[in-house]
C-alpha cells in the first residue's frame, strides 16, 4: 500500500509556482555637481529625453507591480517633469549614500516582492540584461550586476573567493592597493527579495571614509548568512556607464546613436556614414532607405520602402511614405509626405502639412498647415501657408498666400489643374477655381473663376525725366 501511495504522490501534478512581484527602485536623487548645471542631473537630456526617462521606460517593460523613484535634488522639479508617469515618488532629503535611498523606500515594500535597483543616470542599461539578471537570481538568491571596467578608478570592487563566489564589495576610496587592481566592478544593479532586503538595511552603518551608509554591505551580510550571491557580467561596458559630467553625457548619447543606427541598418536602411546619423526618437524603416550624413531623426519618424534622404536634413515627429527622395537641407517637421514625392533641397515642411503622392516641393519653398493634392508642384521660392491645394496644380515661383492680417490666419483654396503665375500674391481668404489662370505678377485679393485667365498687375508707368536721388554731400 506505502508503495502505491508513493506512486500516486509522484504522478500528482504540481501546482504552478506562483510569479514574484517586482518591485523597482530608481535612484535620482544625486546632485550632479560635476555638471555644472542649474538643471537636475536626471533631467539633462540625452538625444531628446531627459536620463530618468529611459530608465523609467526599461523598468517599465519589465511590468513590475510598482515602480519607487527617489529624489532629492531638485526637489519637485524631478516629479513635476514626469507627472504623466503612473510611479511614487520617495524623497530623500539627506544624501547619506544609497543604502540611506533606499531605506526611504522600505516601508512600501511588500514580503513577497523581489526588488530591482537601478539608476536615474545609468540610461543606456537593456531589458535583456535586467532580464538576465533577474533569471539568474531566481526566487530567492541575490543578483548583482558587474563590468570588467576598462578604468576601474572610482568604482567599487567585486572581490571573490578563490572559488569564484562573491564575498564582498569595497568602494574605491576603502579599498586597498591590492584590491584597487581587481577590474571587476559593482555598477550598483541589483536584485535581492523584499524581505531579506529590508531585513538587512536596518543593519547598515556609516563607518567608512565617507560616512555614509552603502547599499553594496548587504552583499557582504548575504554572504555572512550564506544566501548565494550571483553575479552576472555586463557585456557591454558602455551599457552600465553612469553619468556625472557633460564628458560622459556625450559619450552615452553617442553610444545611443550607435545603437539605434545599427538597429535601421538591420531592419533595411543603408547609412552612408552611421557615425553621422542622430537619432533622438523612435524611428521605423523599410527596405532599401538611404540616408546620407548629417541626418537629424527626433521623435517618432516612419520612412517607407525605397525613401532617400539626402545629407543635412533633419525630420521630425513625420512619415515618409515610398519611393519618396528628400534632398540636402530640407526641415519635415510633424508633416506626413505620400508616396514617390521629391521634396527640396532647401525646403521647409511644417507642421500639419499633407502631401499627396507625386508632389514636388522645391527649393526655397515653404509648407505650413498646408495640403497639397496628387501630382502638384511648388518648385522654387514660395510660401503656401493655411492652404488647400487640389491635384495637378503649378505653383510658379515667388507665389506666396498672404494668410495673416496681423490677428488671425485665413485659408486659401486653390482647386484642381490651377496655373499660379510667377510672383503672384494670393490674399487670404481667397479661392481660385478649378482649371484657373493666374498671370504672373497678380495680386488676388477676390475669387477667380474657374477655366478662366484672372490678372491683377497695375498699370505699367514711365516718368520722362526723372532722377534717382543724390546723397546730400556734407
Amino acid at each position: 500500500m506505502a508503495a502505491k501511495k508513493s506512486a500516486r504522490s509522484r504522478s500528482k501534478p504540481k501546482t504552478p509556482q506562483a510569479a514574484q512581484p517586482l518591485a523597482v527602485i530608481i535612484l535620482a536623487a544625486g546632485a550632479g555637481k560635476r555638471m555644472k548645471s542649474a538643471l537636475p542631473k536626471v533631467l539633462q537630456p540625452l538625444a531628446g529625453k531627459p536620463l530618468l526617462q529611459y530608465v523609467l521606460d526599461t523598468a517599465r517593460s519589465l511590468n513590475p507591480a510598482a515602480i519607487h523613484v527617489v529624489y532629492g535634488h531638485g526637489g519637485a522639479a524631478v516629479p513635476a517633469a514626469f507627472a504623466h508617469e503612473a510611479v511614487s515618488w520617495v524623497q530623500q532629503a539627506d544624501q547619506l549614500g544609497t543604502g540611506h535611498a533606499v531605506m526611504q523606500v522600505a516601508p512600501l515594500l511588500k514580503a513577497d516582492q523581489r526588488v530591482l535597483i537601478l539608476y536615474a543616470d545609468g540610461p543606456l542599461i537593456t531589458r535583456e540584461t535586467l532580464q538576465a539578471l533577474l533569471q539568474a537570481a531566481g526566487r530567492e538568491a541575490v543578483g548583482l550586476l558587474t563590468v570588467n571596467a576598462s578604468d576601474p578608478t572610482g568604482y567599487g570592487r567585486v572581490l571573490r573567493t578563490a572559488s569564484g563566489r562573491v564575498r564582498a564589495i569595497v568602494e574605491d576610496k576603502d579599498a586597498t592597493a591590492r584590491q584597487r587592481r581587481v577590474v571587476e566592478c559593482n555598477t550598483g544593479v541589483l536584485t535581492i527579495p523584499a524581505s531579506r532586503l529590508t531585513r538587512w538595511l536596518s543593519r547598515l552603518e556609516n563607518r567608512n571614509s565617507q560616512r555614509e551608509y552603502y547599499l553594496t554591505d548587504v552583499i557582504a551580510m548575504a554572504v555572512r548568512e550564506r544566501v548565494a550571491v550571483r553575479p552576472v557580467v555586463a557585456a557591454d561596458e558602455r551599457e552600465v556607464q553612469g553619468i556625472n559630467d557633460r564628458i560622459q553625457l556625450a559619450a552615452a548619447e553617442s553610444a545611443w546613436r550607435l545603437r539605434q543606427t545599427r538597429k535601421l541598418m538591420l531592419e533595411g536602411a543603408t547609412l552612408i556614414d552611421p557615425a553621422r546619423v542622430d537619432v533622438r526618437g523612435v524611428v521605423s524603416v523599410g527596405q532599401d532607405v538611404v540616408i546620407d550624413v548629417n541626418v537629424v531623426l527626433e521623435g517618432e519618424v516612419k520612412l517607407g520602402d525605397g525613401v532617400k534622404i539626402g545629407p543635412n536634413c533633419l525630420i521630425r515627429h513625420a512619415q515618409i511614405a515610398a519611393g519618396t527622395e528628400v534632398f540636402a537641407n530640407c526641415i519635415i517637421d510633424q508633416a506626413i509626405i505620400g508616396p514617390d514625392c521629391r521634396i527640396g533641397p532647401f525646403a521647409r515642411l511644417r507642421p500639419e502639412s499633407v502631401l499627396a503622392e507625386q508632389v514636388h516641393v522645391g527649393n526655397f519653398v515653404e509648407i505650413k498647415k498646408t495640403r497639397i493634392g496628387a501630382g502638384s508642384k511648388a518648385n522654387h521660392l514660395t510660401y503656401l501657408g493655411d492652404a488647400t491645394v487640389g491635384a495637378g496644380v503649378n505653383v510658379g515661383a515667388g507665389t506666396v498666400t498672404c494668410n495673416y492680417d496681423g490677428v488671425n490666419k485665413w485659408p486659401t483654396t486653390i482647386e484642381d489643374d490651377v496655373f499660379i503665375g510667377s510672383g503672384s500674391m494670393l490674399v487670404a481668404p481667397v479661392q481660385i477655381g478649378a482649371g484657373a489662370n493666374i498671370g504672373a505678377g497678380s495680386t488676388i485679393s477676390r475669387g477667380a473663376p474657374a477655366g478662366q485667365l484672372t490678372l491683377a498687375r497695375a498699370r505699367q508707368v514711365s516718368i520722362p525725366g526723372w532722377k534717382r536721388p543724390l546723397k546730400r554731400q556734407t
